[in-house]
């Protein structure tokens, strides 16, 4: 099968929200998520998922890539570069600001209907400092896990993914995601 969008993914976790945020953004399009085991596994596969897939001038490669502790510009350049030598010269790269929890402490609702608590539990807090911003926080997967103690990344991702908003989440990279799939959808309608 041909995809219009190919999602190169760190991990399984990504993976889980995007098949489920994806159909509301862009349901007209093909696409197919791989995840990966970590960031490199994910550095090792891009040049071998690149020459697998044959691509049309339609086809658009997305890697998405949790910031960690890496300096976003540098890792930003260091994936393009892997790409491009692996023949792929315009690939999205999206780096989340600093990992897959800040998209869901942005959206402190999604969280509080995933785990069935009541409204304002959570998202009161949603206008403090930290949580109006949340991918400045460096442990974001911690701050999630102080708030909702049973939160486990590797299974919760598809509890909360459902209930994300796709336009009140106060994170920043999660917006920035978002308008680069649009921008892409956009340019291979054209």
């Amino acid at each position: 099968m041909n995809y219009n969008l190919i999602f190169l993914l760190e991990e399984p976790s990504m993976k889980n929200v995007l098949e489920e945020i994806l159909p509301k953004i862009i349901p007209e399009q093909s696409f197919i998520c791989i995840a990966h085991q970590g960031k490199q596994d994910l550095a090792k596969s891009i040049p071998i998922k690149i020459r697998a897939f044959k691509t049309s001038p339609h086809t658009q490669f997305i890697i998405v890539h949790d910031q960690d502790s890496h300096d976003c510009q540098k890792l930003k350049a260091e994936l393009l570069q892997i790409c491009q030598t692996a023949g792929q010269n315009n690939p999205m790269i999206r780096i989340i600001c600093h990992e897959l929890e800040s998209w869901f402490l942005g959206d402190l609702v999604a969280v509080e209907k995933a785990y069935n608590l009541k409204p304002n539990t959570l998202s009161r807090h949603q206008n403090k400092k930290k949580y109006r911003n949340p991918d400045q926080l460096n442990s974001a997967k911690q701050e999630l896990k102080n708030l909702v103690q049973e939160y486990y990344p590797a299974t919760h991702s598809k509890k909360i993914a459902p209930y994300l908003s796709l336009t009140d989440n106060k994170s920043k990279s999660f917006k920035v995601f978002i308008q680069g799939i649009q921008n892409v959808i956009k340019n291979l309608n054209y």
